[in-house]
């Protein structure tokens, strides 16, 4: 926390940040003490090391997923980000994979790296896509450029993130941190309760 702003780090760098249950968690609580606290301005979020995310630990998630169909972690996350109410800019570089790429929709402003690679490789995982993607990605991208990410699994990289409206800004490589900097000043220093009530508008 740095005054009005809570800035949020995955800090895995030795598991490419796979996020295990105890981070989604951490995560769920951060989003959700965000949106109850009004002194929040913004959010930020990135990864620390070579990359943003590799997605989910599966072995962790896996392992403690529950039987009885009771709430978990990443479904409290998930409701968080849909419902948040306090402005978000992630910065992403590296790869962005699954939960990496779909926590994204979610975010209001989003900073890439030249170089990053988004991946939803459901799946080829035995899974079905998550966090809305299938409702979003479509209208975003179109029907055709939505199955090739979603059932096809392509990879893709922060210019046609760009074309779509996944991102809203492309760093140069090397200065990702510069960008989503500038980015983060100026938001701060527009009147906070406009900029709450904007971002709401723009959710609904």
């Amino acid at each position: 926390r740095d005054g009005d702003l809570l800035a949020i780090t995955l800090t895995r760098p030795e598991r490419r940040n796979a996020i295990t249950v105890a981070m989604y968690a951490s995560l769920a609580d951060a989003f959700e003490d965000a949106g109850n606290d009004p002194s929040v301005r913004l959010v930020t979020l990135r990864g620390e090391g070579q990359d943003f995310t590799a997605g989910n630990d599966l072995g962790d998630f896996m392992a403690e997923l529950p039987r009885d169909g009771s709430d978990i972690p990443v479904w409290r996350l998930l409701r968080a980000l849909a419902k948040n109410q306090v402005p978000v800019v992630a910065a992403v570089h590296g790869n962005a994979v699954g939960i990496g790429t779909t926590m994204l929709f979610h975010c209001d402003l989003v900073v890439a790296e030249e170089g990053t690679r988004f991946l939803m490789p459901f799946v080829d995982l035995g899974l079905v896509p998550e966090a809305a993607s299938s409702l979003i990605l479509p209208r975003l991208a179109g029907r055709r450029r939505a199955a090739r990410h979603l059932l096809l699994g392509e990879p893709f990289g922060p210019e046609e993130a760009l074309d779509f409206g996944l991102v809203s800004h492309v760093a140069p490589a090397g200065q990702l941190d510069a960008t989503a900097g500038k980015i983060v000043a100026a938001l701060r220093a527009k009147p906070a309760e406009a900029l709450r009530l904007t971002q709401r508008l723009l959710r609904r």
